[in-house]
């Protein structure tokens, strides 16, 4: 069971009168970096003293940073909220807030072969062309890697079309991006409404459905599942389809509490909130945490 937060509660969070300095490390899906690179500039303006490193990455790669390198981290932030408790706990966090949901949507440009044709009921068919190229994120790094592959397991039974999952893996064109290969260099690309409205793509908005953004199509999403690799070497961790949320946490090894503490409480403030919907994204309000009682108390605090 989850704990709702009244929005009222961290207005008052977003304009702390305490001077704050320090260097605030933050780890992040690469989906966030338009959305936290906005954040950052505002933040920075009330607090001139701090300085903040923004790494974007794939969510469990960013979160390995923490659990395996040991790398110093004030705020991670993953586009799948589950990774937190399944990588993170007990020993690097406690304690997560969900503040964000997200769909899969197939990005394309002018250029993209077949561009003036594809469509919410045609996108599967013309990815299987010969001379089309598509882009997924690796799904052992990254949640829009394997959230791509729940979609085409989705779609197999929403088009009924047996064993079109097969079809889209066995697909010449079909790409997993990184290294060389950027979205760039291909035709269409699988990813998250807000980085397509970040970047002025084009987008296919598939059927709700299948695209993971419906809380109402919890179950029906219950049905994909993906294999990854574990935390430690040999194991296999299995993540189940569900509505797309972002969540975040402050590491208990950080040294900064109050400075990463703040930084939370300013992106959950009216004015965050102001700067995630127009970057694309789509707030939780009110924020959702896992358990209030384990929340830094000074958040908790100047909430009410």
């Amino acid at each position: 069971m989850v704990d709702s937060f009244s929005k009222k509660m961290i207005e008052t969070s977003t304009r702390s009168t305490k001077e704050l300095s320090g260097k605030l490390p933050i780890f992040h899906a690469g989906s966030l970096t338009g959305t936290f690179a906005r954040v950052n500039t505002e933040f920075k303006k009330l607090h001139p003293s701090v300085e903040i490193v923004s790494e974007p990455a794939g969510s469990v790669t960013a979160i390995r940073k923490i659990t395996e390198q040991h790398m110093e981290c004030g705020v991670v932030a993953s586009a799948d909220y589950k990774l937190i408790p399944q990588l993170m706990f007990p020993n690097y966090a406690d304690w997560y807030v969900v503040f964000a949901s997200e769909q899969i949507v197939l990005i394309y440009t002018e250029k993209s072969k077949y561009q003036d044709q594809i469509n919410a009921s045609n996108w599967y068919n013309i990815l299987q062309r010969e001379d089309v190229t598509f882009g997924r994120h690796d799904p052992d790094q990254d949640p829009g890697g394997y959230r791509t592959l729940m979609v085409w397991q989705l779609a197999e039974k929403y088009y009924n079309v047996p064993g079109l999952y097969q079809k889209l893996l066995n697909a010449k064109g079909d790409i997993i991006m990184g290294g060389n290969v950027r979205a760039g260099d291909l035709d269409y690309t699988f990813g998250y409404k807000a980085s397509a409205v970040q970047n002025n793509r084009k987008y296919v908005t598939l059927p709700e459905e299948i695209n993971l953004s419906s809380k109402q199509r919890e179950n029906d999403y219950a049905q994909a599942k993906v294999e990854l690799k574990g935390s430690k070497p040999g194991e296999v961790m299995t993540v189940t389809g569900e509505p797309i949320l972002f969540g975040l946490t402050i590491p208990k090894n950080y040294a900064h509490q109050a400075l990463a503490t703040e930084w939370v409480a300013f992106l959950l403030s009216d004015e965050g909130i102001s700067m995630m919907k127009a970057m694309g994204m789509t707030p939780i309000i009110p924020s959702i945490a896992n358990d209030q009682d384990k929340i830094p108390a000074a958040l908790i605090n100047r909430r009410k």
